[in-house]
């Protein structure tokens, strides 16, 4: 009996050949989806919305009945301002305008999207062009109107009673005003009472500075102080963006004193991580030439050397820095810890500092990276004796013995403490920032903690990035400390009030900490970090600003999606019936 293939086999042999090759290539195509998402209204949040001529109860009324119609069951509201959050009817509270995060979110969820806002958005220039024409934006504009305020404050963090306070303040005016009006207002300083003020002449638009100085001795008594800078006499709709708060800290006497002899950028770098990390006013005076004598070193006017000497005798940290035989003329007093640190005459090159020996900064030294370190660029030949303790050592070019570079000793057999540094270059640390900013912070720190007994370098853990934060924004800590950041309770005292909260670092050892306006104490609950931090009541939001984000319909909000064949079912059977057909038709005919 003959066999051959007839063509009903060819045929569901081909068919089954040709669905198994559509699968494995799986070609696709895009098909709109049903919109089943529900639409989206994002509401302005921000302080702007319920500041003068801000329209944040019809916002809130546009924004529901946005939603209501949305669909059969209702859209949602997003409230957006610094973040993003879940709608509530609660006043504005973002200091900040930023759209960005929120219309991310919302394109990805999916679903018509709306804005309810005043068009004054901060983040519209880093909108991708995309993104910025997605959604239909309804544009409730405020009412212009005059507002004059201060800005911002610049000035010395801690000064001594003999110091004399200088601050540069920034302020201005924005909205509509007559031109050429030279409206005059006052600079008041204060503190619980009035310490200084100076008449100015408000600009027609935009900000200007002035400085205003007093002595430090106006202020009542030592310790930290909250100065308030207000602008009087404006009469203006808007008073909450005429003050500035500026925490400052009075000492009696300056507990440390730089003399660079000459100055360079080591002793820059020294005097502001010194006042940072030691928390004590550090007073500087430089000499660049011996023939012109000493000079401030915040203002350069010149000082007298028994002014030097009487700032010297009073201080309980000296820093001599630079050349050492300049400052012969100055007497140290008996029980003033000294950090010499000379810069002058040392040998050149890259000098790369070691792990630490033992010594007793070596636990605050722990876990530095070394090994990533800038290098020194000079280094003085020191000779120990055998009181001496070393605490670094650095190597030339990484090749050699090891030089010690930082001693500990004692002054003349007795009690004072002296600490010497003996390589120049040691700021680049402090210069590239990063995790080597933070050892030259530590560097310094165990320093001046050995050398003030424990007292006042406290090497504290974290830290506020910034002392006075706006309102609507948080404030932000850094950590500091050894190891990895750790979550910290703290408790925070605004006058008569007190609260608890936990400061959460996150893996880059950052954390916020949102507070209603005050001045607040703040103590860890383990004895250790302490200090002053305000929230303003000033906030750039309260003053009028153009709209940058105009009124516009969108686009649709049609969803697509990709859908290839091994998304169909029906191509599996084809494939599995035509080889089964197959295999049975050949079984009944007796082929292999």
């Amino acid at each position: 009996m003959s066999h051959r293939l007839t063509p009903g086999l060819v045929l569901l042999r081909a068919a089954a050949v040709l669905a198994l090759m559509l699968l494995l290539w799986n070609p696709a195509r895009s098909r709109a989806l049903p919109e089943d998402a529900q639409p989206l209204v994002l509401l302005d949040a921000s302080l702007s919305m319920a500041g003068q001529g801000g329209a944040w109860r019809a916002a809130l009324d546009t924004a529901r009945v946005l939603a209501a119609k949305g669909s059969e069951g209702g859209g949602v509201i997003w409230r957006f301002g610094g973040g993003v959050a879940g709608f509530d009817s609660a006043p504005p509270g973002d200091g900040a305008s930023r759209l960005g995060p929120a219309l991310e979110a919302a394109a990805a969820r999916g679903g018509a999207i709306t804005v309810v806002t005043d068009g004054a958005v901060e983040d519209v220039a880093d909108l991708p062009p995309d993104l910025r024409r997605r959604p239909r934006v309804v544009l409730l504009p405020r009412d212009d109107f005059p507002d004059a305020f201060v800005a911002g404050v610049a000035g010395p963090r801690r000064v001594s009673a003999q110091d004399t306070v200088r601050l540069s303040i920034a302020y201005g005016t924005a909205g509509k005003r007559e031109r050429g009006s030279g409206k005059r207002a006052t600079l008041v300083v204060s503190a619980g009472r009035r310490l200084a003020s100076r008449d100015v002449t408000l600009p027609d638009s935009g900000t200007v500075s002035a400085e205003l100085t007093l002595p430090a001795s106006r202020f009542p008594f030592p310790g930290w102080h909250a100065l308030e800078v207000r602008l009087v006499g404006t009469n203006d709709p808007e008073p909450r963006d005429d003050a500035r708060l500026f925490l400052i800290e009075v000492s009696p006497l300056p507990a440390a004193v730089i003399l660079a002899a000459p100055p360079d950028w080591e002793t820059r770098f020294l005097a502001r991580a010194l006042g940072e990390v030691a928390r004590v006013p550090v007073k500087t005076f430089v000499e660049a030439e011996p023939a012109r004598g000493w000079r401030d070193g915040a203002t350069l006017a010149a000082v007298a050397v028994s002014d030097v000497q009487r700032a010297v005798d009073a201080a309980r940290l000296v820093v001599l820095a630079g050349d050492p035989a300049r400052h012969g003329r100055i007497r140290l007093a008996p029980r003033a810890a000294v950090l010499a640190w000379p810069t002058t005459r040392g040998r050149e090159g890259d000098w790369y500092v070691q792990p630490p020996p033992p010594s007793p900064l070596a636990g605050l030294l722990a876990g530095l990276p070394w090994d990533s370190l800038p290098p020194a660029s000079s280094a003085v030949d020191l000779l120990p004796d055998s009181s001496a303790i070393v605490v670094l050592t650095a190597r030339l070019a990484r090749r050699g013995t090891p030089q010690p570079i930082v001693l500990l000793t004692r002054r003349d057999g007795g009690g004072a403490r002296q600490a010497t540094v003996a390589a120049s270059g040691l700021w680049r640390w402090s210069f590239r920032g990063g995790a080597a900013g933070l050892a030259y912070r530590s560097f310094i720190a165990s320093l001046a903690d050995w050398l003030l007994g424990g007292g006042e370098g406290r090497g504290e853990r974290f830290v506020p990035v910034a002392l006075e934060t706006p309102n609507g924004l948080p404030l932000v800590w850094r950590w500091t400390g050894m190891g990895s950041p750790q979550d910290v309770r703290i408790s925070l005292q605004a006058g008569p009030a007190e609260r608890v909260d936990t400061v959460r670092f996150d893996a880059d050892g950052r954390a916020e900490l949102r507070l209603p306006p005050g001045v607040y104490r703040y103590a860890a609950d383990d004895g250790g970090e302490r200090g002053l931090v305000a929230v303003e009541t000033y906030s750039a939001e309260w003053r009028p600003a153009a709209a940058v984000l105009t009124a516009q319909a969108g686009l649709p909000a049609e969803r697509r999606e990709s859908v290839g064949l091994r998304d169909r079912w029906w191509l599996f059977v084809i494939a599995v019936a035509a080889f089964a057909a197959e295999w049975a038709w050949r079984r009944r005919m007796g082929l292999p």
